[in-house]
């Protein structure tokens, strides 16, 4: 028997196991002795009313529930001797084809531009100190991928594009907290990502599986319009019944390759805007209404939008990646440019709160003419390489504190900051587009009415955001997954431009996987 249970409870008890399970079985009514198992569908935050709760559901079996609801066990057979499947890219998209690739017998060959999750520290650490970027090996490319290091939420609308609660399954296997199967917004964490990575790459590779680091993919192996395989910096050709191309929104090499060999692709709308940087306590007292959040509440978030015409167009303005009691890191991935991104560890237990504060880039708004497909990357690229110069010529980022921008005012000093390589006070407006800036500015003081204390000199704009989304689509059939124009070329992921987060490319990849394993079987 299933009984299905909601109920509301404090904080306090939300959070802890024991207590909640107890609770649980309370509301169910049913005797604990003859519980066999509490399946927990769903935990969220109620912060309408006077007092912060959280909202439970939950099933009570008192009999042994259906095989998938308990926690799975996925299988991953020996696939050395098995057919190789070429994967370009060890993000969520290609980790997971390369694991979906393993189920259905099929041998995944992974190329990583980038390092280990170990060694790409050290990469890391001279961006935020020494202000020097590997091309190769930063926050955006390495093993994992940008989501690695870059905060870890799995929150995803793509529901249709297949089966959220199995790659949430997944990567609890691989030693995720099982909280995240039943959080609303569920969270990892950039702290504890890199040893579920490192898990799944020791998967792949007991499974005979192969992954190569500090391997670029630097051109194709075409026989007419068919893709045979890669040829890497080295020199080295890999061939396999499909190449998977998974290579995220950043790797702007790929694009010009593919624009350079007349293989298919097209300008797509993306975003770019600033990071917004918040004391947590201030968003807290906002969102939580209460001078304290308490030892029980997580860090609390925003989600904001509003609409901005400027010449007769309509703009949206929206929060991107809000990263709750987190950092703000530097995501350039050449010399010369400031890019920033946010992240959150696992407790979220940082005194800063960021957010993306972006404006939609409509087709409309590029140079097509002139740049063709490539018309948003030249944009992002320059729009990076101002932000380099105004910051200094180092990662420092120009910043001004929020309120001084919507006045445009230029700051006479700046906040402390969660941004490691430092920043530089600028006036915003006249480093960001006006079709960007203007619309940032209104915008915030539309957030100002919105969230009552958001809009002050206590927080600050830290520039620039501009790696929302890929700004290039490389078009694949709806059905097969197929590139358009080449066979056996399979664009996935964020970097194709059919994914935005971790959980929406895991899956893209499986279904690339699918779709290989269905014509290798014919």
């Amino acid at each position: 028997m299933k009984k299905e249970i909601e109920l509301v409870v404090t904080p306090e008890v939300a959070y802890n196991s024991e207590l909640l399970q107890e609770e649980i079985i309370r509301a169910s009514s049913i005797p604990a002795e003859s519980v066999k198992y509490i399946h927990k569908q769903k935990r969220s935050i109620d912060a309408r009313g006077k007092q912060v709760l959280l909202r439970i559901k939950a099933d009570v079996y008192t009999a042994t529930p259906p095989t998938d609801i308990i926690q799975q066990k996925f299988q991953y057979p020996d696939v050395k001797s098995s057919k190789p499947v070429v994967i370009v890219g060890a993000g969520p998209a290609g980790l997971f084809a390369a694991l979906r690739c393993i189920e259905l017998g099929l041998k995944p060959i992974v190329l990583e531009r980038g390092k280990d999750v170990r060694t790409r520290r050290r990469d890391l650490a001279a961006i935020n100190k020494d202000h020097v970027v590997n091309p190769d090996s930063n926050y955006c490319f390495g093993e994992g991928g940008a989501g690695t290091y870059s905060d870890g939420k799995l929150y995803t609308r793509s529901k249709k594009r297949g089966d959220i609660n199995r790659v949430l399954q997944i990567l609890v296997q691989h030693g995720a907290t099982p909280d995240i199967l039943f959080d609303a917004h569920p969270h990892i964490g950039t702290n504890k990502l890199p040893v579920i990575i490192a898990n799944m790459r020791e998967t792949i590779l007991n499974a005979g599986g192969e992954i190569h680091f500090d391997t670029r993919v630097t051109d194709f192996m075409l026989q007419g319009e068919t893709m045979k395989g890669i040829i890497t910096q080295h020199g080295d050709k890999i061939e396999g019944e499909a190449v998977i191309l998974a290579t995220g929104h950043s790797a702007r090499d790929i694009y010009e390759l593919l624009f350079a060999k007349n293989i298919t692709i097209e300008a797509k709308p993306f975003a770019m805007g600033v990071r917004v940087e918040h004391q947590q306590s201030l968003i807290d007292q906002v969102q939580y209404k209460c001078d304290n959040r308490g030892p029980y509440l997580p860090a609390s978030s925003y989600a904001l939008v509003h609409q901005v015409v400027l010449d007769k167009k309509q703009r949206g303005i929206f929060s991107f990646c809000m990263c709750p009691g987190g950092f703000i890191v530097p995501s350039a991935t050449a010399p010369g440019e400031i890019v920033v991104n946010g992240m959150s560890p696992s407790r979220r237990d940082s005194k800063f709160a960021n957010s993306g504060i972006v404006v939609a880039i409509d087709l409309e708004d590029l140079d097509v003419q002139k740049y063709g497909p490539l018309a948003g990357l030249k944009m992002q690229q320059a729009l990076e390489q101002k932000a380099f110069q105004m910051g200094g010529g180092t990662q420092a980022a120009p910043a001004q504190r929020l309120l001084d921008f919507t006045q445009q005012k230029t700051s006479s000093s700046l906040l402390d900051t969660s941004y490691q390589p430092g920043l530089t006070s600028v006036d915003m407006h006249q480093l960001l587009p006006k079709h960007i800036g203007y619309r940032l500015q209104e915008g915030f003081k539309q957030f100002g009415t919105k969230m009552k204390g958001y809009l002050t000199n206590d927080a600050q704009i830290i520039g620039v955001e501009s790696r929302t989304s890929s700004p290039v689509r490389i078009p694949r059939d709806k059905e097969s997954l197929e590139h358009v124009q080449i066979k056996k070329l399979y664009p996935c992921g964020e970097g194709a431009g059919y994914a935005g987060g971790i959980v929406s490319a895991a899956m893209d990849g499986e279904r690339c996987a699918e779709m290989i394993f269905a014509q290798v079987r014919k």
